[in-house]
């Protein structure tokens, strides 16, 4: 068997956290978000609490006054964990793992560690995961043609699937993974809108999400 990197060895020793959510362009409070998020974790963790130390997930976004990476980064603090990086391999996005933000990051895994673990844990996930991707994809953009907008950018497709991969990949490395999105409302063309694939072919569980309440507005 081909030995794993560091990164995924690391991750073996910790229960993953991965939060999803907006990037820049979400207008709200992120420390209002973090203190929601906290609430919802806690009030989960009170009743089943991880069996072993908490790692934060992000996927290589930069950093960001407002959104995921300026939440991740307070959660982190928060929580006073560490975090994990991962990014979309060179061949497919030159820029994201340069431009990714690295406070707290103790390891790195490019998405292809992720996807070769899957392929030799779990054989025929990557499958299923990337043609349940490609058919949401489809489904949007037949529904986008028809409203008249243009079709969603080839680059929708590659991070839909770094999200899904990353979570999935998670709970098979880690056996254990707590997803927490960062709304409750989710326009049904972003890249967290996704978020769908993993549990429609049940490779993450209703369980492993800690819902945002959708009764809450920021004050």
């Amino acid at each position: 068997m081909d030995e794993e990197p560091m990164g995924i060895r690391t991750m073996r020793g910790h229960h993953p956290l991965v939060i999803e959510g907006m990037g820049g362009y979400d207008s709200r409070d992120p420390s209002w978000v973090t203190e929601v998020i906290l609430e919802q974790l806690n009030t989960r963790w009170a009743i089943d609490p991880p069996k072993k130390p908490l790692l934060l997930v992000t996927q290589g976004d930069p950093f960001e006054e407002k959104g995921v990476s300026a939440i991740t980064r307070l959660l982190a603090d928060r929580l006073a964990v560490q975090r994990v990086l991962i990014f979309l391999d060179p061949s497919i996005a030159d820029y994201h793992a340069p431009n990714a933000d690295r406070y707290k990051v103790i390891c790195e895994l490019p998405y292809s560690a992720l996807t070769h673990r899957l392929q030799v844990e779990r054989p025929g996930a990557l499958t299923q995961i990337t043609d349940r991707v490609d058919a949401h994809l489809r489904r949007k953009n037949t529904r986008r043609r028809k409203e008249g907008k243009k079709v969603l950018r080839d680059y929708f497709r590659d991070f839909a699937l770094l999200q899904e991969v990353t979570k999935i990949g998670c709970k098979q490395i880690c056996g254990t993974v707590t997803v927490a999105p960062t709304s409750a409302n989710l326009d049904d063309y972003s890249v967290s809108s996704f978020y769908r694939v993993g549990l429609e072919l049940e490779l993450i569980d209703v369980a492993d999400m800690v819902p945002f309440p959708a009764i809450l507005n920021p004050s």
